[in-house]
């Protein structure tokens, strides 16, 4: 499989060799950091295949800026090694009080240090120049308008290395890496320009030097004008109810409300606080809204049909007051809502209920708490229109609707922009954008710049499920828009569904968040984000033109090296298959695809050493799904009615834990509701029809020779999983290697009656659950992990099967794969286990990779 995509990227490679290259303002390479395992982390080495030699005086000039809300900012931002021998470094230390950058010559700190304004270091590019003087013995630092001197001796015939971030040369490697990003790297000599890598990719590792082609070597390159393209996938999660959003803008905080907490989410350092409520005491209901207003620095929960507002304290982490009870509801479904710094009022636009598009302006006086309804005949019935704040007011961007409000009366989508001034109380039309081919709607927010006349939105069709979110840049003046940036996948369901967008100042990026409320009860989160400003488009792969200029060479090799490596990919597919899934590849669970990089559930990296194969007849599977097989191989689940099926199950597990179950249990458990003779009669018809079903296993017959109902089975002639799972969990200090495949084998097939729930039933789940973590986990206890990595990884699987956030399987996971040296599998592990707790508790695991694999 390797070799087959080695070839597609090949033959990509030749397809685009002879591409124009683009720039944009937004460029530069971005250094992945602590964040990532060691192996994972960036680095840019401006001369892969050799040294630079300087005869004259030379310098390195590059730009530098820090991202964001990171842990750790420490390590190499640029390393020159001269000859071998000697290192000159420019570091990042926050270790101490002391100013961020040193220079570092051999194993010594220059007695200067420099560093920054701090919103300058993550907010601006900021220009360092190294400049080398052989007449002057020094080096001279300029970062900024300031500089400083260190001497430095420089040989006749020095031969340097550069090298960016993280690198692996010789003696001088290193996987201190200070989360940054660089562009516009010079290299010069004798003050002329001699190499130039404006770092200005969006995919690929080879960063393109534009004076004489001498191409540099990223490795595990984060290119920033890509990330100005395509939306990122920041986070996934789900919680209980309908969840209400709110956006504090200027430090990048999503307030994420729901039935039983307020969950703060930072987008910047993709981290969440969960505060917890009781249920009951802040209902969401389903067309609630949830505003963040930043003049006053708080959170308002938006009852709209109710007339109230709740407020939310940041300092204490508490509401003001409960939640309202539901009354009689108009409701406002996606309606419009913004917050009006003039008169300290809230302002709820349109919506939808009950088949009824609305046109209410409904204000809320924070001051006084008073409620007014407001009318203007411009502002028709509609929703899933947007809306951005600006000066005196707001403006609404188009939506779904009808004149008269009907939904039976010609509802149509609306293309009209207006601006309702809060001063007057009323509606002005700017302007109505043509018709499109395809109709759409809109996201419930705009992001408005009145200085330079535009704004962004989502657009998505209202007549399709599987849709996407397409963000675009409109004028406030003019009837236009253009597309910018990806699409954004999005399954619409109309009022369980929601989408908005606000911008992060404190990180210049957009944040989309798309909301989907399923029938379980509980609502999935996916938020992405995209640097500002947007593209409208970008080359797919970049690549540098060969140092020989000879392109014909350049194709000619590649098309061979393309060519044998498929030619071997089919031969080898003939002598060989493959016997081990590759990481991406889709496996599967008990008929369920599984994606070894999406889930934690994921089966072990190498084949089961001992599988025990299953009888399919004479069987009753209980782990998994319910399924029994007679003496044909025969499956006779099916049989079963739903009440038949239940009275088999509780008759069974009180047979094999104990000497079978009373009458009188089985009323209480299964007609609590009936008289004594009604239990009794439902009781006798539904045992004869039990003992009809069990009649085509033979050596299985139901009982009630004690006096307590039993099912009783020749164990030697059927087999029982949940009986086999007993003898052997019975002894946990017996436990070997053999047995603990023997165990994997029964628990491969799911949780104990996995499709199946009953009330009397959890308890038997709860402990059987607990045996098999516990037994696993006590026997990697017993192990080192240099004992046998591979088997310890299956062992950390099977207790995800039955606990996806086990902190200490995901240790010994993530503890083996790294000593199996594969690191990007310990990090995809470690990264599920986190989103997945944090969608479970609704907020961040605490450690951090590096703590998992010191542990």
């Amino acid at each position: 499989m390797k070799l087959k995509f080695l070839f597609v990227h090949l033959c990509l490679l030749i397809l685009i060799c002879f591409g124009n290259r683009s720039f944009a303002q937004s460029y530069g390479l971005g250094f992945d950091s602590y964040e990532m395992v060691q192996d994972k982390r960036t680095s840019l080495d401006l001369s892969p295949d050799n040294t630079f030699c300087f005869e004259k005086n030379f310098e390195l000039s590059f730009e530098l800026s820090f991202l964001a809300d990171k842990k750790i900012y420490f390590g190499y931002v640029v390393r020159l090694i001269e000859n071998d021998k000697q290192n000159i470094d420019l570091v990042c230390d926050n270790s101490t009080e002391k100013p961020h950058f040193k220079l570092v010559i051999g194993d010594k700190f220059s007695s200067y240090s420099f560093d920054f304004p701090k919103d300058d270091l993550y907010k601006k590019w900021n220009k360092i120049t190294l400049k080398f003087n052989k007449e002057k013995k020094n080096i001279l630092v300029v970062y900024g308008n300031k500089a400083f001197s260190q001497p430095y001796t420089l040989t006749d015939k020095g031969r340097f290395k550069i090298l960016f971030g993280a690198n692996s040369y010789k003696d001088f490697k290193s996987t201190d890496v200070p989360p940054m990003k660089i562009r516009n790297v010079v290299i010069s000599e004798d003050n002329q320009p001699k190499y130039s890598w404006p770092l200005n990719e969006t995919n690929g590792a080879i960063a393109t030097e534009e004076i004489q082609k001498k191409s540099a070597l990223a490795s595990n390159a984060v290119w920033i004008k890509k990330l100005h393209y395509e939306w990122q996938l920041a986070r996934t999660q789900t919680l209980k109810g309908y969840v209400r959003l709110g956006f504090d803008d200027s430090k990048g905080m999503l307030y994420m409300v729901c039935k039983d907490s307020t969950v703060s989410y930072n987008v910047g350092a993709n981290r969440s606080v969960s505060a917890r409520h009781e249920e009951g005491a802040q209902p969401v209901y389903v067309d609630d809204q949830v505003l963040f207003d930043k003049t006053n620095n708080k959170l308002y929960h938006i009852y709209p049909n109710e007339k109230q507002v709740s407020t939310f304290d940041l300092k204490t982490n508490s509401w003001d007051k409960n939640g309202p009870k539901p009354v009689l509801k108009t409701q406002f479904l996606h309606a419009n809502k913004f917050y009006s710094e003039s008169d300290s009022s809230i302002y709820v636009l349109g919506g939808y209920g009950h088949l009824k598009y609305k046109s209410n302006i409904q204000r809320y006086h924070v001051p006084s708490k008073t409620w007014t309804d407001l009318q203007d005949s411009i502002f028709t019935p509609r929703y899933l229109a947007a809306s951005g704040t600006g000066k005196n007011g707001a403006y609404v961007l188009g939506g779904y609707g009808s004149v008269t409000g009907q939904q039976i009366l010609n509802p149509r989508n609306w293309y009209d922009l207006l601006f309702f001034n809060t001063k007057t109380g009323n509606f002005t039309k700017g302007y109505e954008l043509e018709l499109p081919k395809e109709d759409f709607v809109f996201c419930n927010s705009m992001i408005v710049c009145e200085e330079e006349d535009s704004f962004y939105t989502l657009i998505f069709p209202k007549d399709k499920f599987n849709s996407d979110l397409q963000l675009i840049k409109g004028s406030l003046s003019k009837p236009d828009f253009k597309l910018v940036g990806s699409k954004i996948p999005y399954q619409f369901t109309d009022i369980l569904s929601f989408a908005d967008l606000f911008f992060d100042y404190a990180s210049n990026r957009y944040v989309a968040v798309a909301l989907n409320y399923a029938e379980s009860g509980q609502t999935k989160i996916s938020i992405y984000t995209l640097n500002a400003p947007p593209l409208e488009s970008i080359p797919v792969v970049e690549v540098a033109e060969a140092d020989t200029g000879n392109v014909f060479w350049l194709v000619t090799g590649l098309l061979f090296a393309g060519a044998a490596a498929y030619a071997y990919f089919r031969y080898s597919r003939k002598r060989k298959p493959e016997s081990v899934s590759q990481p991406g590849s889709p496996v599967f669970v008990e008929n369920q695809p599984v994606n070894l990089h999406e889930s934690p559930l994921v089966l072990p990296l190498q084949p089961i050493e001992r599988d025990v194969v299953q009888p399919l007849h004479s069987s009753v599977f209980l782990f998994g799904n319910l399924q029994l097989f007679d003496e044909a191989g025969n499956d006779i689940t099916k049989q079963f009615s739903p009440l038949v099926k239940e009275l088999f199950l509780v008759i069974l597990l009180y047979s094999i834990r104990w000497e079978g179950i009373s009458s009188e249990k089985l009323k209480e458990l299964l007609w609590f509701d009936k008289s004594s003779e009604s239990a009794r009669n439902n009781r006798s018809v539904n045992i004869a029809k039990l003992k009809g079903i069990l009649e085509k296993m033979k050596d299985c017959q139901v009982s009630k020779e004690t006096g307590y109902w039993k099912i009783k089975i020749d164990y030697d002639k059927i087999h029982v999983d949940y009986k086999h799972y007993l003898a052997l969990i019975r002894n946990k200090k017996a436990l070997n290697k053999e047995s603990i495949l023997e165990l994997a084998s029964i628990t491969k097939r799911g949780n104990f009656l996995a499709n199946i729930e009953y009330e009397w039933l959890d308890s038997f789940k709860s402990e059987i659950s607990n045996e098999i973590v516990d037994s696993y986990l006590g026997f990697a206890a017993t192990m080192k992990i240099s004992d046998d990595p591979e088997f310890l990884v299956q062992l950390a699987n099977y207790v995800f099967y039955f606990d996806p956030v086990n902190e200490e399987a995901m240790i010994i996971k993530c503890k083996a794969l790294a000593h199996l040296g594969k690191h990007s599998l310990a990090k995809t592990t470690y990264e599920n286990f986190a989103r997945e707790y944090s969608r479970i508790y609704g907020e961040d695991f605490q450690m951090d990779m590096p703590e998992v694999l010191h542990s």
